[in-house]
């Protein structure tokens, strides 16, 4: 009975030799198989370092962070180490307590249960680290040695990096809020509430500070521009209008960071909706179109580099919205949210894959497996250098090397 339970879960392509069976729309999908390519391009490993257990089976995405000489990253189960990022040698490490003990008789081999509790981070600004959790903490820790600063209490869990600017905290929750926490003793300064729609992706946008104004999106559709001091809505933005029948075509949410360029021009994205440029000074709209998302988007050569739902990477012109190139090679590949830098643009994808691209045409330059538990955190670079945290734990330091 079990076997013929699997064939069935295998789906058709078990009896692809019979004549009236075609199962070609099974390669729709798919993920693109990876085909060799003329690279033009190494990553070379400048050290590489094991961050505790992992991200997970939940596979947060705890992205690291660069605080001035040093590279910061954490797993989901309260471990944070910062490493040098020139050398890779550890200035410290701390272990957070577990939000739960269980004793010997819970355990269970055959429990899916997962224990990872950090699910925001790494944040870092005004000389402290920054970590939320699936207990509704906002968690501040020093960047010289990880003693913990303080914690707070918010509405709901913390799924995505807080940041922090001119001595406050700004966190989102999964149950819609923007909270501004005072950074010196975490006490709450205000806090915005939208209204979560009924079906939701789960994750949040994490909040962007420029100068005095905090950008947010969130899972209504819609992006909003706030004082910092007092969390005066400046303006707001809808992305995308809910639109189908059912809750399931109905997600629109922002879950992408809001991208603000070197001009002051704003851009964001929605889930089954559009990416949109709009106006710092009254978030009117500049251009948009039709495209998935929920990944950050990145910039550079003039362009904005979007990877949508199906994980197509596209170039976008920042000026007149025209696509400049698309790339379908990685489709379906489960890719990380894109970096751009030098004539780079850097993704990662669900096997372990990095893959370098060239911003101006979107080809191919150069590939390199970093461990086959996946990819899926934000890539972060610092003076050329390139540092990537695996699934499975493994924070590596990598440059780019031109073959000859």
């Amino acid at each position: 009975m079990l076997a013929a339970l699997a064939l069935l879960a295998s789906g058709c392509s078990w009896f692809s030799w019979l004549p009236w069976v075609d199962d070609k729309g099974d390669d729709l999908d798919k993920p693109a198989e990876l085909v060799k390519f003329k690279e033009e391009v190494r990553l070379k490993t400048s050290w590489s370092k094991k961050i505790g257990d992992g991200l997970g089976k939940k596979y947060l995405k705890l992205a690291p962070v660069i605080v001035a000489d040093r590279v910061i990253a954490a797993d989901g189960y309260g471990y944070i180490a910062a490493h040098d990022r020139f050398t890779g040698k550890r200035q410290w490490q701390v272990q957070l307590a577990s939000p739960e003990e269980h004793g010997f008789f819970d355990f269970n081999l055959m429990s899916r249960r997962d224990d990872s509790f950090v699910s925001g981070g790494v944040g870092a600004g005004d000389g402290r680290i920054l970590l939320g959790t699936t207990r509704a903490d906002v968690i501040a820790m020093s960047v010289a040695d990880g003693s913990e600063q303080w914690r707070s209490r918010v509405s709901s869990e913390v799924v995505s990096a807080p940041s922090a600017s001119g001595g406050k905290v700004f966190a989102q929750t999964s149950d819609g809020r923007l909270v501004a926490l005072d950074g010196a003793t975490g006490a709450r300064i205000w806090t915005y509430d939208t209204q979560v729609p009924i079906l939701t992706l789960r994750g949040t946008s994490s909040p962007v500070v420029r100068g005095g104004t905090v950008y947010a999106g969130f899972a209504n559709g819609k992006i909003g521009a706030f004082r910092t001091g007092n969390g005066e809505l400046l303006w707001e933005q809808r992305i995308m209008l809910p639109q189908g029948r059912s809750e399931l075509d109905r997600i629109v949410d922002v879950d992408g960071n809001v991208l603000v360029d070197s001009q002051g021009a704003i851009f964001a994205a929605s889930f089954q909706g559009r990416i949109k440029a709009m106006r710092p000074s009254d978030g009117s709209v500049v251009w948009e179109r039709d495209v998935s998302s929920y990944r950050n988007l990145a910039e550079g050569y003039g362009h904005v580099y979007v990877v949508d739902d199906l994980d197509i990477v596209t170039a976008i012109d920042k000026r007149t919205s025209d696509i400049v190139w698309t790339q379908a090679g990685l489709y379906k590949r489960k890719l990380s949210s894109p970096i751009a830098f030098s004539n780079y643009l850097v993704v990662g994808d669900g096997d372990g894959y990095l893959h370098v691209l060239a911003q101006s045409d979107g080809r191919f330059l150069g590939r390199r497996k970093i461990d086959g538990d996946g990819l899926s955190a934000s890539l972060v670079v610092a003076d050329g250098t390139l540092f990537c945290l695996s699934n499975g734990g493994k924070l590596v330091a990598l440059t780019i090397v031109k073959r000859g």
